[in-house]
């Protein structure tokens, strides 16, 4: 492996890092990481025993507590959208108010869902998620508030907003680095598995809010019972850490790249100085993650739309709450049972062709969205729950075909993910106003209906899949990681005692990776290996050995000859 070291594509990491390194070192004396050893020091040779991968029993549970969270998150959103003309009447507000109780989370989402990523980078996935938690539970507490009877319209309706405010800047903690994790603790046979979870919890979530809402007495009681919901699901937080001790794949062994990198690789720009050669996107790159990015957001941004439009939708028709919730959950349901059933077949047999299958279900769902708008009339219920039905089991699967399409093609789960999903909560808001605004007046057949707002929807959705034709979608990491996993085997599976936050720190990681990409990873668990190097220099007690870095289990294609220094 020696010989071909060169050529691989760990070469040009490691090159950009030690080049970073130098040149850091020599423009900031008082940086903490100033006084590195040259890599002269550090003995640098190639050597021929390539990285092992492993995989943890225990990446499961931190899945599940992504799933739930972000999936109580959700709910939230679409709640209000069943029970809007009963919450307008028991709050004295108008529908019109009632939605923008939807609308809200999606504007406060924007700024929240970017910064989510820059946070990461600082505190690590651990501290993000408890933040996240932090918020959720504030808000559950807080939107109960505005339910006390003696308050005035106006003051409720400020706290029930206020509420809804705090979980949208819950949610971007679960939903953007959802996969982050994946891509961190999945191997290859598993990762769009772990993808589509996530992502399929954020339509499962506001399903269970349809379905739920209206089935308390009162919307006060609804809004008590996701209060309790939003506290109840805060535990899973415990069995989400930051790390494994061995990384899954080549990718998830390689630092992320940062936030700012990204940014720059969407505009074509490149600063060696700072980005890792992995960060660059090529000029059809972009121009797939634009159309990738561009059917996400008005395909998700319309079914946020559609949960918090629902009663508006099928009531003017003679459906009940409960039918029009019902409806709802019926495609977000059967989305996740195809979800389910899809994802492994992804992971596993269509593993090279997310584009292929992206271009063949696009379409088909915006056609389906259409007939949609000549499927609402009374007394078609049977027909409604079946379009639903359907337009779920296509729909849904695509949402982490489109997620793992952009991790692809960026090399940046976190920052594509804040962009895809900002995207979603832009054209949801334009998308409820614009129903709103084309929603029938009283002397429409019958009164209020919102027909004609359908039809330009279905339209919209039609016409956006189109640009389908165009992706190619070259699946460039995981190319990568299918090449460093056929010279190490693949993964392993290992289990390991559970420890609640372990992070970054129980990774194996050499001095020299370890110091090159300094830079590159968050903060707090730069300190913690900082910290771990020098108790191992120094011995920390009686029978400690000396730090000998070659003592050390690799992650990189290279060993470390001692340093008289370190003998």
């Amino acid at each position: 492996m020696s010989t071909e070291f060169v050529n691989s594509v760990e070469a040009r990491d490691y090159s950009y890092a030690i080049n970073n390194l130098d040149s850091e070192a020599r423009s900031d004396s008082t940086h903490s990481y100033a006084e590195r050893p040259s890599t002269d020091s550090l003995g640098v040779r190639t050597k021929e025993a390539p990285q092992q991968y492993r995989v943890y029993k225990r990446r499961w549970l931190g899945l599940l507590a992504f799933v739930v969270l972000n999936g109580v998150a959700t709910m939230s959103w679409p709640w209000f959208g069943p029970i809007s003309p009963t919450t307008a009447a028991e709050f004295g507000l108008t529908v019109s108010q009632v939605d923008w109780l939807g609308n809200a989370p999606m504007l406060v989402f924007l700024p929240f869902s970017f910064l989510v990523p820059i946070l990461y980078a600082r505190i690590g996935l651990t501290k993000c998620t408890w933040l996240g938690c932090l918020f959720l539970v504030l808000s559950g507490w807080v939107r109960f508030l505005g339910t006390i009877k003696s308050l005035s319209p106006g003051a409720a309706y400020a706290l029930l907003m206020i509420g809804q405010a705090l979980v949208a800047i819950a949610q971007p903690f679960f939903q953007v680095l959802g996969p982050t994790y994946s891509e961190t603790w999945f191997d290859l046979k598993s990762r769009t598995t772990a993808t589509m979870l996530v992502a399929v919890s954020n339509p499962v979530g506001a399903a269970l809010g349809q379905l739920i809402s209206p089935l308390p007495s009162s919307v006060r009681t609804s809004i008590l019972v996701l209060a309790i919901i939003s506290t109840a699901c805060v535990p899973m937080v415990l069995f989400i850490a930051d790390a494994p001790p061995t990384p899954p794949t080549y990718t998830a062994s390689r630092p992320k790249n940062s936030f700012a990198s990204f940014g720059r690789a969407l505009v074509g720009r490149h600063n060696p100085q700072a980005d890792p050669p992995s960060a660059q996107m090529s000029v059809r790159e972009r121009f797939d993650f634009l159309i990738v990015a561009l059917t996400f957001g008005v395909f998700v941004g319309q079914s946020s739309a559609f949960g918090v439009v629902t009663g508006q939708i099928f009531i003017p028709y003679g459906y009940s709450d409960g039918i029009a919730g019902g409806l709802g959950s019926t495609l977000l349901f059967v989305g996740l049972g195809a979800s389910l059933v899809s994802a492994p077949i992804f992971d596993r047999v269509l593993t090279h062709h997310l584009a292929l299958v992206s271009k063949i279900l696009v379409p088909i769902t915006g056609a389906l969205w259409l007939v949609f708008a000549w499927t609402v009339k009374a007394d078609n219920t049977g027909g409604l729950f079946a379009l639903m039905a359907l337009i779920g089991a296509i729909s849904v699967p695509t949402l982490p075909i489109a997620l793992e399409l952009s991790c692809e093609l960026t090399r940046n789960p976190d920052g594509s993910s804040a962009l895809l999903w900002s995207l979603t909560n832009v054209f949801g808001i334009i998308f409820i106003e614009m129903q709103t605004y084309l929603e029938a007046g009283d002397d429409g057949k019958p009164p209020g209906n919102m027909h004609k707002a359908l039809i330009v929807m279905g339209a919209i959705l039609l016409g956006t899949s189109v640009f389908q034709i165009l992706l190619k979608g070259t699946q460039t990491r995981r190319l990568e990681d299918e090449k460093m996993a056929r010279e190490t085997g693949g993964a392993d599976e290992e289990d390991v005692p559970f420890n609640p936050g372990a992070g970054m720190q129980q990774r194996n990681m050499s001095e020299p990776t370890m110091y090159a990409y300094a830079e590159h990873v968050p903060a707090a668990q730069v300190q913690v290996l900082e910290t771990q190097r020098q108790e191992e220099q120094e011995g920390d007690g009686e029978g400690d050995e000396p730090f000998n870095p070659a003592m050390l289990q690799s992650q990189t294609p290279f060993d470390i000859a001692p340093s008289p220094g370190h003998a």
